[in-house]
């Protein structure tokens, strides 16, 4: 009987089908499954924000009253910062891939200064990430939850701005601080103290004719819905909880609690992505001037990465629409 063992083209090979299928290497290849795989997980993150966006689309926060904060500048321009934030981060793509292509051509010090322009604008994006989370958190105007769990915001009654709270309540309570364990029971701590009462607030509505009380109901007109003088100190006197500052994982200032848990979850699993990659960018730049991809003489790890960071960068385009757009 004859054992020869007949060799094949495949023999060896990394692939059974051959070592670059569909032109690709493997590295690259892993990274597409990679980017497909994530591209699922954000899909079905966007996804169940759409479905519960639109089972309380009648009380969901507009966007234009919530993101109208500017670093260094206190007053309302709307989207005006996250434009900005977009713009960055569009714009660290097109670094990426100048430094791609400089590597396809093998130019050393061009992939060495569009991937530090990326690397910047990657750090610049996050950096103003957690400036718009650090303002979200904070809050601005300040609002009372009722007992039902809806948001009571104030609005002046002449041109409809929203008012904050300082603008018209005194606080003139005994002080009381929060209840922590070296001051108290150990095992026992309580939250923050709110800056205001309830009964400071409804004090301060009744000091002011000029103010009313707006529900986080959304009209047929697409605004949040304002009450009259007489049914806001009703609302206010018969249905107010607690007084609300910013927003957290239990409640926000601006509307439903959901929406803020979507945002820190949906926000921070991209601001993640986004801090990866900048760290991953920096190790590949200290490549590129040791010039390891020299010896190689290839620069596909800049490619690799690039694949990563457009894919990034095209999150963040959905993530854009449906949080701040629609």
């Amino acid at each position: 009987m004859d054992n020869t063992v007949v060799s094949t083209e495949t023999e060896g090979k990394t692939w059974g089908g051959g070592n670059k299928p569909l032109n690709a290497s493997y590295g690259k290849m892993m990274m597409w499954f990679f980017i497909v795989s994530d591209a699922l997980t954000f899909s079905g993150f966007l996804a169940a924000y759409g479905f519960s966006r639109f089972k309380f689309i009648d009380s969901w926060p507009i966007a234009d009253e919530v993101f109208t904060h500017v670093p260094f500048y206190h007053g309302e321009l709307p989207m005006v910062y996250v434009a900005f934030m977009t713009f960055v981060l569009i714009i660290s793509s097109v670094t990426m891939v100048l430094a791609v292509d400089a590597g396809h051509e093998m130019k050393k010090a061009k992939v060495t200064f569009y991937l530090l322009l990326t690397i910047i604008f990657g750090a610049v994006f996050v950096g103003s990430q957690a400036w718009e989370w650090s303002t979200f958190i904070k809050g601005d105007y300040g609002a009372v939850q009722t007992n039902g769990g809806n948001i009571l915001q104030f609005v002046n009654a002449e041109d409809e701005h929203q008012v904050a709270l300082r603008d018209f309540v005194v606080a003139d309570h005994d002080g009381r601080i929060a209840h922590e364990g070296k001051n108290g029971l150990w095992y026992q701590s309580e939250d923050t103290q709110p800056t205001y009462t309830i009964e400071e607030v409804i004090k301060g509505l009744e000091s002011h004719d000029n103010v009313l009380v707006r529900t986080q109901i959304i009209n047929e007109e697409g605004e949040k819905t304002i009450l009259s003088r007489e049914e806001s100190l009703k609302q206010l006197k018969d249905n107010g909880k607690i007084v609300v500052e910013g927003a957290n994982l239990h409640v926000n200032e601006y509307g439903t609690p959901l929406f803020a848990d979507f945002f820190f979850f949906i926000t921070g699993f991209h601001g993640f992505h986004v801090f990866s990659g900048v760290m991953i960018n920096i190790i590949i730049l200290f490549n590129v001037i040791l010039g390891t991809y020299e010896r190689r003489k290839s620069y596909e790890m800049v490619e690799k990465v690039g694949l990563y960071w457009h894919f990034v960068d095209l999150v963040w385009v959905f993530i854009f629409t449906f949080f701040y757009l629609v």
